[in-house]
């Protein structure tokens, strides 16, 4: 066929889809309610007895600003820190990411010279393709973004390394280490290890560690991840690094539990103000997920069955991809072993089309240049799939929508 018939055939294929009224949203990173079935047990594990903790706390009541005790060495497990290295917080480690940067700003961090909003103009490195919602953090504290290329390894350390040796105004980074949203890259150990040894012009540069989908693997063998706690303090910089995760993609994503980990230095001065904030996190959505899990192989029990329902999700993405565009040269895209999504490349310049004709054909898609900072990808290529929330055959149907959008695009480019 001609690359007219080929482009009016996909037009003739667009079209059906437009004339089927679909309406199918892949906007966000949302787990499907069979997912969220798989923790119903938690509406139900406490009774009028059970409210106190292992040491008779009643949680019930005020207090226990860092978490119950056998709450923090649950996770302290999961992030593989010491349990007194752990403030378990409510439920949304965003909200734990954004009080951090906001005590920065405010009040420093150890190590500072004064609160960064007293040092002038301050910058961030934002890996991207990379999650928009970190990025916004930053927007709303004006505080300024550097582009960082991502790659199969993690963040280009090379640029990384030269920035912030030469600038002091730099602050910190962004690092979504495992399943990267929305690569789906798990950070190499040389990409870990030049993170916590690399030398900062600024003596208060911070790692934001966002290790969201820490356990989330849609495979029987994952690839490792470094410890970047040890490594930081292998390099003699205990105080670089503040983890983050969250229960919100392995329980319920409304009401999980968010972490904090980091250094003794870093945790005394977070406490110190968050006890201004609260007299203490929900302790019995603690002990509900303690009683839920039991243990860590609990824990890892229900995480297979998410990975039940995920896979075949995931599956059915590269599948029609494969089908409709791999013996095309019009698309690229990742194949990750885990987390909750998939990065897909358009030819440069068409990816803002390929969302908005997506919409117009009943598919919704998060935005073209969601996944750089301000909103703009310098390429406008990159489109994040998200295939937790649909069926599977929603989303068959889904990506043979987008995978004719980007033909007709890339094909009406040529013209």
């Amino acid at each position: 066929m001609s690359n007219k018939q080929l482009l009016d055939a996909a037009k003739a294929r667009y079209q059906a889809f437009c004339d089927e009224g679909l309406s199918l949203d892949m906007t966000r990173g949302k787990p499907a309610p069979a997912q969220l079935d798989l923790s119903n047990e938690l509406l139900t594990c406490l009774n009028t007895s059970g409210f106190k903790a292992a040491d008779g706390t009643d949680c019930r009541n005020y207090g226990v600003l860092d978490g119950l005790p056998e709450a923090r060495a649950f996770f302290a497990q999961y992030l593989e820190v010491a349990p007194n290295e752990v403030i378990v917080g409510g439920n949304a480690s965003l909200n734990l990411m954004y009080d951090a940067m906001t005590r920065a700003m405010l009040f420093g961090v150890p190590g500072a010279t004064s609160p960064w909003c007293r040092q002038g103009k301050i910058k961030w490195l934002c890996p991207a393709p990379g999650y928009d919602r970190h990025f916004n953090v930053c927007a709303d504290m004006g505080i300024e973004m550097i582009t960082i290329e991502m790659t199969d390894q993690g963040p280009d350390m090379d640029e990384v390394k030269r920035l912030v040796a030469a600038d002091a105004s730099i602050k910190g980074i962004w690092c979504v280490p495992r399943y990267s949203n929305p690569t789906g890259i798990t950070y190499s150990d040389d990409v870990v290890d030049a993170l916590a040894q690399m030398p900062t012009a600024a003596p208060d540069f911070r790692i934001f560690w966002d290790n969201a989908y820490n356990v989330h693997h849609l495979t029987d063998n994952p690839k490792p991840l470094r410890n970047i706690m040890d490594a930081c303090k292998a390099a003699g910089h205990a105080d670089r690094v503040y983890i983050f995760g969250s229960t919100s993609k392995i329980t319920f994503a409304g009401a999980g539990i968010a972490l904090l980990a980091a250094s003794s230095n870093n945790l005394a001065e977070a406490k110190r103000h968050i006890s201004m904030q609260t007299i203490g996190s929900d302790k019995l959505n603690q002990l509900r997920h303690l009683k839920f899990f039991g243990d860590m192989d609990g824990l890892r029990a229900v995480m297979r069955k998410h990975a039940t329902i995920l896979k075949p999700k995931f599956d059915m993405v590269l599948q029609v991809f494969r089908d409709e565009l791999a013996s095309t040269d019009l698309a690229s895209w990742s194949e990750p072993e885990g987390g909750y999504f998939i990065s897909l490349d358009t030819r440069p310049g068409l990816a803002g089309k390929v969302v908005a004709m997506a919409a117009t054909a009943g598919v919704k898609l998060t935005g073209a240049g969601a996944t750089y900072p301000h909103g703009k990808d310098p390429q406008n290529r990159n489109i994040r799939i998200s295939p937790s929330l649909p069926s599977v055959e929603e989303i068959r149907k889904a990506m043979a929508v987008v995978s004719t959008c980007i033909k007709i695009a890339s094909w009406e480019s040529e013209a």
